[in-house]
């Protein structure tokens, strides 16, 4: 918690405003959806003590205080993960900045293989509940208010009314908004084709290395939480390709317009909302 506290002062420091109506977590090749936002001012993740700069391909690795319109929003270009090796706290920095700016809602964005048929490359998903096989969980450990009670309810992740709002931003841009459940595994390896016909039978329809603990924490702390996944590829198994992350971000960069408009869309309907 010394970690996170400090890093979030400097940040603010750093930053023109100390709070935020909407904080965004952009995934593997999402960075450049920040470009659709004025921007304020922005912070190298190197400069943040405690977060580094991002170990994989994909993640810009900068902080960018941006504007919808009068409303502030924080833009985290890439995020890291829990396979660099380097503990909670990097991943948790983004979550631990969002609630101590105050912000009504975060939204996650990932990369995601598709494990059910109907989920192919460039498809976007809207995530409406996850499954963690992590094999950890970022709660771990003593417990501290930040993160509310010690055993958080997990029953409605991904807020209903930020749901509704996406499916709102995807019908005024015209783009096909799939649903489905995401499952997390701690990575850095791709599955298998065995594991991904078990994720399959415990009902994920997407395969990622992320989001999960951002979610947990986010949700733990009181903050609305919202996520899409960009399936860049079909997963172990379902396809006779082998799997490389070059494939996901030529598929990110193909989706960018579409990916673009619907969360630019997205945070007009968030910061329009009553706090």
């Amino acid at each position: 918690m010394e970690a996170l506290e400090y890093a979030s002062q400097c940040v603010f420091e750093r930053l023109e405003t100390t709070r935020a109506s909407c904080v965004l977590i952009l995934g593997s090749g999402w960075s450049d959806v920040a470009n659709a936002f004025d921007l304020i001012s922005e912070i190298p993740y190197i400069n943040i003590p405690g977060m580094g700069a991002p170990g994989v391909a994909g993640h810009a690795g900068c902080l960018r205080h941006c504007r919808s319109g009068s409303e502030d929003i924080l833009i985290f270009q890439g995020r890291r993960h829990w396979y660099e090796g380097h503990g909670w706290t990097p991943v948790a920095i983004h979550v631990y900045i969002a609630r101590q700016a105050k912000a009504r809602a975060v939204f996650l964005t990932n990369a995601a293989g598709g494990i059910t048929e109907d989920m192919t490359p460039g498809d976007l998903m809207m995530i409406t509940d996850h499954i963690n096989a992590m094999g950890d969980n970022p709660l771990i450990g003593p417990h501290d208010a930040t993160w509310g009670q010690r055993f958080p309810d997990q029953s409605a992740i991904y807020h209903e009314t930020l749901r509704g709002d996406l499916i709102s931003a995807a019908g005024a841009t015209g783009a096909e908004l799939k649903e489905g459940v995401y499952l997390a595994t701690s990575g850095p390896t791709y599955e298998t084709p065995a594991e991904i016909r078990s994720y399959r039978a415990l009902g994920a329809d997407a395969v990622g290395m992320s989001t999960v603990p951002e979610a947990i924490l986010a949700n733990a702390a009181g903050i609305k939480v919202a996520g899409i996944s960009c399936i860049t590829n079909f997963a172990a198994g379902v396809s006779p390709e082998p799997l490389g992350h070059d494939e996901v971000l030529e598929t990110t960069e193909r989706v960018m317009p579409t990916m673009t408009a619907i969360i630019r869309e997205f945070v007009t309907h968030v910061c329009s909302e009553p706090a």
